[in-house]
């Protein structure tokens, strides 16, 4: 088999392949439908946006699972290129076209679909993710294997449309996007389209070009640009670009769209022992990737929720082999954890995590990239990071060791990672990082030793 059908093989594998089979919410005492309503709702497939990779879907794979949907009929893509080339008509190393990311797409409805037996799937993409969708379904010969699609976020008119940059698929002037919207409609009968939008909180939808370099310039694009002509269309308030696909209010839309009712839970219903597995990916030449990392490895521990301490032996260590692979470990689903990785060019990166309530094989970790020289001036770095959603002022509640991070600006949501960085003095110490309820407690690690703590939020 060649490299290149490896990785897409890697990047549809389904979940149930090395995850042992959940008890259904309905035998943990919810009745969410019978067993036989189940296995006749279509299986999903989820697509992440640019530049991401499959476990930002996680929580919403854990609450599909809830309200009792098979493990088996939930899969979610990984593309191994996430980022969006400059010009897509140009090939680009490390980066993807809208033609490599829709083949990546019809080969995994087509490994779901054989898995399953099912006819028909129902395919949910956030950001870029949704371009495939619509690119399979409405312009190839997707719509008789897809029953729902749900573009959460789409920049379906484009980020902007402008004389710049023309011929990047997001600017509305591309060919690309000038093909899928050249149409009278924007759907194909027999596929079920839902939109979900945020209402003017999404940083890619956007009248003004500040986001794209270009404040002042308008982009002639505004808070509908994700909307489909003859697509239920949804508002979903001050959401933000991630949250109206990764956010519970967004999974409610989604299950009840496809589902057809409204579920039993929104709440994630936790495992007895869960089992964490994922991948290691890099950033070759500086560019992130979903390619698997040979050679690293990675060491978990359970810590003290409320010092972020190691508490006794490592309960797993591994080093990756070609497919990256990193696990399987099994945990409490109350456990704190820290998952150390050290994987060639990259700093050996300490991930402080609040507890996995269920079992997930795309607990995909990215190590930091290479420290810049105002990190190495400190003594020790600490990364807080949001991969679902963003931080927002007044919005959210927002907590970094004891204050409000000034680094995140008022208004629109807009930023994901807040950096903190302290004097070698401090090595050791505690860190609590908090997001609305969620609270995580890291330790600051030596810079001088190449080492970069990160206290990663789930919800």
């Amino acid at each position: 088999m060649k490299r290149r059908d490896m990785l897409l093989a890697a990047a549809i594998a389904p979940l149930a392949t090395r995850l042992p089979a959940p008890r259904t919410a309905a035998a943990q005492g919810s009745t969410p439908g019978s067993s036989q309503d189940l296995a006749e709702l279509p299986p999903v497939l989820m697509i992440h946006g640019n530049g991401d990779h499959a476990a930002l879907w996680m929580t919403t794979l854990w609450r599909f699972e809830s309200n009792g949907w098979p493990r088996e009929r939930l899969a979610a893509l990984n593309l191994p290129d996430p980022l969006a080339r400059d010009d897509d008509a140009i090939p680009q190393p490390r980066r993807s076209g809208t033609e490599d990311f829709r083949r990546a797409t019809e080969a995994a409805v087509a490994a779901l679909r054989q898995r399953t037996g099912a006819a028909r799937v129902a395919l949910v993409g956030n950001s870029r993710g949704g371009y495939p969708i619509r690119d399979f379904v409405v312009h190839g010969d997707g719509a008789p294997q897809v029953s729902h699609a749900v573009l959460c976020g789409t920049p379906n008119r484009g980020v902007y449309d402008w004389e710049w940059s023309r011929n990047r698929e997001f600017n509305g002037r591309s060919d690309f996007l000038r093909r899928l919207n050249g149409g009278e409609t924007d759907v194909v009968p027999g596929t079920a389209f839902l939109t979900l939008r945020s209402d003017g909180n999404d940083l890619y939808a956007q009248p003004d070009g500040a986001i794209s370099g270009r404040p002042g310039t308008p982009t002639g694009v505004d808070a509908t640009g994700p909307e489909l002509r003859g697509a239920t269309n949804l508002v979903l308030g001050q959401l933000d670009h991630r949250e109206v696909a990764y956010h519970a209010r967004a999974f409610r839309e989604m299950y009840r769209f496809i589902a057809g009712r409204e579920p039993e839970r929104l709440a994630v219903l936790p495992e007895a022992r869960p089992v964490l597995d994922g991948i290691v990916s890099g950033t070759p030449g500086g560019v992130q990737t979903n390619r698997p990392v040979p050679g690293a490895t990675v060491a978990v521990w359970r810590t003290d929720p409320e010092t972020g301490a190691r508490m006794g032996e490592a309960l797993h260590r591994r080093t990756t082999g070609e497919d990256g692979r990193w696990g399987p470990v099994t945990v409490a689903p109350d456990w704190t954890l820290e998952l150390e990785v050290a994987a060639p060019g990259h700093p050996v990166t300490h991930f402080y995590r609040s507890p996995f309530p269920r079992s997930s094989d795309v607990v995909h970790l990215r190590p930091a990239r290479p420290v810049s020289a105002e990190d190495r001036a400190a003594g020790a770095v600490l990364l807080f990071t949001r991969p679902r959603g963003y931080f927002a002022r007044p919005r959210d509640a927002i907590i970094l060791d004891g204050r409000e991070p000034e680094q995140v600006p008022p208004g629109l949501a807009r930023l994901a990672t807040v950096t903190l960085r302290r004097p070698a003095a401090e090595l050791g110490r505690p860190v609590l990082a908090q997001f609305n309820e969620e609270r995580v407690v890291a330790r600051l690690w030596p810079i001088a030793e190449d080492r970069v703590s990160v206290a990663e939020m789930t919800f």
